[in-house]
């Protein structure tokens, strides 16, 4: 017999309705699935019907994202996100919490489990650390004020461009498979009828909003987040595809950053969604990781 899905619920978080998605097992430790930037929570659902036996699985839709409410105004700050975790968390009374996150996602529960690290059991992040130092330094070669002028009229654009609209379905789905071509065409068609609208018209749009684009260039200091870093107390798994774009802690000395609490592994032949690039083996060490 099939089991059946999820049901979606909802909370609030700073005045906006989130979305997430509850696999039920209440009685079992919670678990929390977060997803990356410009996804959404049933990027999960094949993790989430190899857990939900044992553990009671909660994927949120992070604001701006899948069934969430979006900003008025467009503004996407990161702790915005760990803000909306926290408040998960809270209202559910989830502490202490095992997350398992993608991405933004990572990068918003690395610094959640650094405030309140007696609230988190364990942590495994996927290319949680977000830009590499390189990048970091080829950022800070550029004028204070240009970051800031880059932004408004990133705003601005996502301001005047109505959301993408493609004519069929299977043309959003092949965006979405070549944006990934290490997924399966199945895969791919989970994921693109999660992630679509259908518009008045009889197109399809992406859910997420087009101001997630514009990344605003006000964060915490490298400092500030070392700090947070070596305030993680979880046993923390980074787990990175070797054929990404994100750059490997271990490689670029960010590890040093962390205790004796955190490690990595990387795998061959996956990108930037190791969880989807190499499903049976990322779901063998994250079940040997939480347990």
């Amino acid at each position: 017999m099939d089991l059946i899905g999820p049901t979606s619920q909802t909370f609030i978080s700073q005045r906006t309705r989130l979305h997430y998605a509850d696999w039920g097992n209440h009685g079992a430790p919670p678990l929390i699935l977060l997803h990356g930037g410009r996804d959404h929570c049933r990027s999960w659902d094949w993790a989430a019907e190899e857990l939900r036996a044992d553990w009671h699985v909660i994927c949120p839709d992070q604001r701006g994202h899948g069934d969430s409410g979006w900003n008025e105004n467009g503004y996407y700050p990161t702790i915005g996100y760990v803000y909306d975790l926290a408040q998960l968390i809270h209202q559910l009374e989830l502490a202490p919490v095992t997350i398992v996150a993608h991405s933004m996602g990572g990068n918003v529960s690395i610094r959640y489990a650094g405030l309140y690290p007696e609230n988190v059991r364990k942590l495994v992040a996927i290319e949680g650390l977000g830009l590499s130092p390189k990048r970091l330094e080829e950022m800070q070669s550029v004028p204070f004020h240009t970051h800031w002028t880059d932004w408004i009229e990133q705003k601005r654009e996502a301001s005047a461009r109505l959301p993408k609209r493609y004519p069929t379905f299977e043309t959003a789905l092949d965006r979405m498979h070549e944006a990934n071509s290490y997924l399966s065409r199945e895969q791919a068609r989970h994921l693109t009828t999660h992630a679509v609208i259908r518009n008045e018209d009889g197109t399809f749009s992406w859910k997420f909003d087009p101001h997630l684009h514009a990344w605003p260039p006000d964060d915490w200091t490298q400092d500030q987040l070392h700090e947070i870093w070596g305030r993680i107390t979880c046993p923390t798994r980074m787990i990175y595809g070797n054929d990404s774009w994100a750059s490997n802690p271990v490689k670029d000395g960010r590890i040093s950053h962390f205790g004796d609490n955190v490690s990595v592994s990387d795998y061959d032949r996956a990108g930037h969604w190791v969880h989807h690039d190499r499903f049976d083996d990322f779901m063998a060490e994250v079940k040997a990781f939480i347990a």
